[in-house]
């Protein structure tokens, strides 16, 4: 056991400020870096912060953030969206949605972070927070939190230790963008400049679509998939606790290699074995299809995020004929800007937007012959493949530091021990 007795139990407010800083008044930037509720996961950025004129902000966007600072959500704190700024631009503003914390001296940042992140804290903030709709906890149940405070040598040897399993995981995300944006490259490199090997002998020809390398096709995507379905709920509805099979949302959907474990939810087995559609095969692609998150795309291979796991009514899973079109493009395909952005078009202006299976099979694209298709596929794949790897190797970290920081925090791991073993 550590030397607990060295612990003190203080509050938030006694070692840190919450929201100290906020634009008021004549202290506006002429631009800022956004920060978004939407943008912030699980101790990760999902999006970069926005750059964009302060007076063409949301009125939200007006929390100040420094290095060293947390921003923790307040809009229903069981997602668990939070975030360690170590090196914000001078003009970092959060959405109010956010409650920003700022160290004093008596505790060291990180500390304060990983505090703050423990699942305890977040029952406790889950708690205390009111309101049906969007429930949300206050600044002042924030700064009435308890914490463990050691003396600050242990504090910063703690949150060292934790530190280097965020570093490990912030490189293999690192890794996961370079990757990914390789296959992007390359696919708009052959697919949509058409610049594949040998395009040089090969003429263009008039489409439907405009002008395409002779032998591909001009087609729509419905005429190459072998499925396109979706999940439905279960008549008690999705479960807030792992006592099923997951239901993949749309707040789990990211792409490929990334998932918001902390946000899942479940159905009971029995529903998921009289399932006939929508359970998630390998190398399924999925894409949101109502709500704000339409065309938001996934991509489940090689047993990542789960082995087994299901979609939900709101999510369509696609199965390619795998000859002109294979999994690889197709995730890559519903990636690009042009497709998002057609996709976000259809009944756009209706009082509930949303896609269907017609308007997703009637989408067009441009497909290669079934030697460019098989060409390209062989190429992206390794790449992908490690994608997963990595992600798999992400998930293993992250369940390792999450079993150390409740027993450091508390002290039932000595951390002066650890230095002398």
């Amino acid at each position: 056991m550590a030397a607990a007795f060295d612990y003190r139990q203080v509050t938030i407010r006694d070692v840190a400020h919450v929201n100290a800083h906020s634009i008021k008044g004549n202290n506006a930037p002429s631009h800022i870096d956004y920060i978004d509720i939407s943008s912030v996961g699980t101790g990760e950025f999902i999006e970069t912060p926005k750059s964009m004129a302060f007076a063409e902000a949301p009125s939200r966007a007006r929390r100040i953030v420094k290095a060293g600072d947390t921003i923790l959500s307040t809009v229903r704190p069981n997602r668990r969206s939070f975030l360690f700024l170590s090196s914000p631009s001078s003009v970092t503003v959060a959405s109010t949605g956010f409650a920003v914390l700022s160290p004093t001296p008596a505790i060291d940042a990180r500390y304060l972070y990983y505090w703050v992140t423990r699942q305890d804290f977040t029952d406790y903030l889950t708690l205390h927070a009111k309101g049906a709709a969007y429930p949300a906890v206050s600044a002042e149940d924030i700064g009435n939190g308890e914490l463990l405070l050691p003396p600050l040598p242990i504090q910063r040897r703690i949150a060292g230790i934790l530190s280097a399993y965020d570093e490990l995981i912030e490189n293999s995300q690192r890794r996961i963008k370079i990757l990914e944006s390789m296959a992007r490259a390359l696919y708009r490199e052959w697919f949509v400049h058409f610049r594949f090997p040998g395009h040089e002998s090969v003429p263009r020809v008039p489409s439907p679509l405009g002008e395409i390398p002779q032998g591909w096709e001009a087609s729509t995507l419905g005429a190459h998939l072998l499925a396109l379905e979706s999940g439905k709920r279960p008549k008690g509805g999705i479960r807030e606790v792992a006592d099923g099979v997951p239901s993949i949302g749309a707040e789990n959907i990211n792409g490929i290699g990334q998932h918001d474990f902390a946000g899942e939810k479940f159905i009971p087995r029995e529903f998921f074995q009289e399932m006939r559609k929508g359970i998630v095969r390998d190398r399924d692609v999925a894409i949101y299809k109502d709500g704000a998150y339409i065309g938001k795309s996934s991509y489940f291979r090689d047993g990542f995020p789960h082995i087994e796991c299901c979609v939900n009514e709101h999510v369509f899973l696609l199965r390619a004929s795998g000859v002109r079109l294979k999994q690889n493009a197709l995730y890559l395909w519903l990636q690009e800007p042009d497709t998002v952005q057609t996709i976000r078009s259809k009944n756009a202006n209706a009082a509930q937007p949303g896609i269907n299976q017609q308007t997703v099979g009637g989408l067009e694209l441009t497909l290669p012959n079934s030697l460019i298709a098989a060409q390209f596929d062989e190429l992206v794949d390794p790449l992908f493949a490690e994608v997963i790897n990595l992600a798999k190797k992400i998930q293993t970290l992250r369940r390792t530091r999450d079993l150390l920081l409740p027993r450091l925090l508390s002290g039932q791991i000595d951390v002066e021990a650890l230095d002398h073993a």
